[in-house]
């Protein structure tokens, strides 16, 4: 089979392992920078084209989407639905995933767990806004963050309104949440590749720091997931639908509650800490998916 990666860097760990991990099984695998692909809207004829060649004869795409190039990586990936090619993620559980308010509302609806969550632009409501998620301590989140950028705890009422006030004097729309404080500074990172929860790691904050995050120095350690955890992980990836994912979970007082769903997960720790071939199950996934796909009228 012949599978591109959509993906900025070739010398990315995640883009290698997958490039490693399909051209073990035999597939052509490669790497495109979706950012330097334009795409040729025509009736009945739809293209994308790199360096100037349409790329022809593509089975299946897996998108790597980086979270700031979202609306142009998507379009990327809506093209080569059109043109009948599977993708590992599609296009709207992507943009689905990246709109942290979307998912949250997505995921409140079919009943799963979160914590407490306010949404406001340029409420002058603040006392409210606090009070509806049950006051401080809580977390002010920038809607467009990643990475655990943009994400503040605020211990009391009035750094909560602080924090708000300067969002809010950012022009910026906010997420505001209660603080776990029983997940201690931890959470659960599930990784799903279709049906299955395929490995699962605890992710610890450095001291002093509430967030997990391994880009804000965060640690990991091996976890055996809870029957509850693992169908909570993969419902979230499903109601989103994304069919590789990483799914993050807190362990609270009320059973687990997700705090984000991501549609590029990277794959170094988890491979490292679980000792799970992540990226051929990946890969095994898209082909027999693949093999069996249909194309299908592609929803804007």
């Amino acid at each position: 089979m012949k599978i591109v990666i959509l993906s900025r860097k070739p010398s990315l760990y995640s883009t290698r392992r997958l490039k490693e991990a399909g051209e073990k099984r035999g597939h052509d695998m490669q790497v495109i920078d979706y950012l330097r692909c334009y795409m040729n809207i025509t009736a009945h004829n739809p293209q994308v084209i790199y360096r100037g060649q349409p790329i022809k004869d593509v089975d299946a795409i897996i998108p790597r989407i980086g979270a700031s190039q979202t609306f142009y990586g998507t379009a990327v990936v809506r093209q080569f639905e059109m043109m009948g090619v599977f993708s590992a993620n599609s296009s709207i559980a992507i943009s689905r995933s990246r709109d942290k308010l979307r998912c949250l509302q997505l995921l409140s609806r079919k009943g799963i767990g979160l914590p407490v969550t306010g949404f406001a632009h340029a409420t002058k409501d603040v006392t409210g806004l606090i009070s509806a998620v049950g006051g401080p301590p809580l977390v002010v989140k920038l809607l467009e963050g990643t990475q655990g950028i943009g994400v503040v705890l605020a211990d009391t009422q009035k750094a909560a309104e602080s924090v708000i006030e300067a969002f809010r004097g950012l022009d910026a729309n906010i997420l505001v949440q209660e603080f776990i404080k029983e997940a201690e500074g931890s959470d659960l990172r599930c990784f799903v590749v279709g049906d299955r929860v395929v490995a699962a790691m605890k992710r610890i904050a450095p001291r002093g720091d509430f967030r997990a995050n391994l880009h804000r120095g965060g640690r990991m350690e091996k976890v055996n997931l809870s029957p509850e955890e693992r169908t909570v992980g993969l419902r979230s990836a499903k109601e989103l639908g994304l069919r590789v994912a990483g799914a993050d979970l807190l362990r609270s007082k009320h059973g687990p509650v997700v705090i984000e769903v991501n549609s590029s997960p990277g794959l170094h720790g988890i491979e490292t800490i679980s000792e799970v071939d992540v990226a051929d199950r990946i890969i095994e996934y898209v082909e027999r998916r693949a093999k069996a796909h249909k194309p299908k009228r592609v929803e804007g």
